[in-house]
């Protein structure tokens, strides 16, 4: 269920500021002001490759890895009643799982065309498996886990030869992951042929390493040890991911789209750097005159990024006649009159996402105030 509860000075400062950091850039991504103009860091990279943009959703995911730890490590170790756990782990992911598909199918539910994978749904899931590996398993078996799934996925997907197809592949409409989103989900896909989905079943296994990565490195910061130490390995490891995800590269390209092991080790490594960054000058070192907008969006993560998709969605949809007798949407009626009418089209539609953030910066600041963090 959704709660309302007060937040612990407990927490680990700098994971909620990284949280918050990752957020805000899924909303600056995600509401532009026009899909047609954009500047390239802020799209997805068209195929192969990783820009900025790519980096969001797999640091999220690492992101929700290391806070499985903080939130289930003491009640592991002092041996709670597992069934009670998994029951919540579960109830946690369903809860997931629906709201992105309440997001997907706004507001007609068409449930013969809605799509059913999507980046909530993907969360919910990781969340789910992840989190049982880490109630089950030991340090050494999760690490295990992490890497024999991205070598299971590359070589499945590298070797296996696409029914109908003839031969393993990694284009985007007839690679095995592909095949088995359209034969397992044909019609509930996202893409313009709707065929596969980037967020598709299969590609969903490497995904869980990208969280399980994060279950080590909260297992890591747990320890204790000097804090300086910590973040020196914290870097040490995360160079390791991008060396390792740079040499993959050649056999399996970085890819967002497929999730690709290269992805996941490469993606990583640059969040340890992130988050190892984080740490030293928030939580170490005390630096935190800059932190407060993003500890805000970080603490109701979930909330504002649901909430700012259905609204995003509302302002496409609700018409209101121009100046000239046309019909136009909200979104774009703002967009002309507020921002391309004295910007250039690319810096409008950059001014039109950056004033969207903010604005639900403001929404959200209104419920820190009042110490309301709504927990899914």
């Amino acid at each position: 269920m959704v709660t309302m509860e007060t937040q612990k000075s407990t927490r680990l400062l700098s994971l909620d500021v990284f949280r918050g950091i990752t957020i805000a850039g899924m909303i600056l991504v995600n509401n532009p002001g026009s899909w047609g103009s954009i500047y390239p860091p802020l799209e997805h990279a068209k195929w192969n490759g990783c820009t900025p943009t790519d980096l969001i959703f797999p640091f999220f995911l690492f992101i929700v890895g290391v806070a499985i730890t903080y939130s289930l490590s003491k009640r592991k170790e002092r041996g709670d009643d597992q069934f009670k756990l998994m029951l919540q782990v579960f109830r946690r992911g369903a809860m997931l799982f629906l709201l992105g598909l309440i997001l997907q199918g706004f507001p007609y539910y068409d449930l013969s065309i809605i799509r059913i994978p999507g980046v909530l749904q993907r969360i919910a899931v990781v969340y789910f498996f992840s989190s049982l590996i880490f109630l089950k398993s030991s340090i050494k078996t999760i690490s295990i886990i992490a890497v024999v799934l991205l070598i299971f996925y590359w070589l499945a997907m590298t070797l296996i030869p696409v029914p109908g197809v003839g031969y393993a592949n990694l284009e985007p409409a007839t690679n095995l992951g592909a095949w088995i989103d359209n034969n397992l989900l044909s019609g509930h896909l996202w893409s313009a042929t709707k065929v596969w989905d980037p967020e598709g079943i299969f590609s969903t296994i490497p995904a869980v390493s990208t969280a399980l990565f994060g279950i080590l490195t909260g297992y890591w910061l747990r320890k204790k040890m000097d804090d300086t130490t910590k973040v020196v390995w914290m870097f040490i490891f995360g160079n390791i991911g991008l060396l390792l995800g740079y040499i993959w590269d050649f056999w399996f390209p970085i890819n967002k789209s497929i999730w690709t092991s290269s992805y996941v080790i490469y993606t990583a490594g640059l969040a340890l750097h992130f988050l190892a960054f984080c740490y030293w000058f928030i939580d170490v070192k005390g630096i935190k005159w800059w932190t407060k907008p993003f500890v805000v969006y970080g603490l109701n993560a979930i909330t504002v990024f649901f909430a700012s998709g259905i609204i995003g969605r509302l302002m496409g949809m609700i018409k209101i006649t121009s100046a000239t007798g046309e019909d136009i949407s909200l979104k774009t009626y703002i967009f002309e009159n507020f921002f391309h009418s004295w910007l250039s089209t690319i810096n409008a539609s950059l001014a039109y996402a950056l004033v969207y953030v903010i604005i639900w910066l403001g929404l959200m600041w209104i419920l820190y105030a009042k110490k309301i963090f709504i927990k899914v």
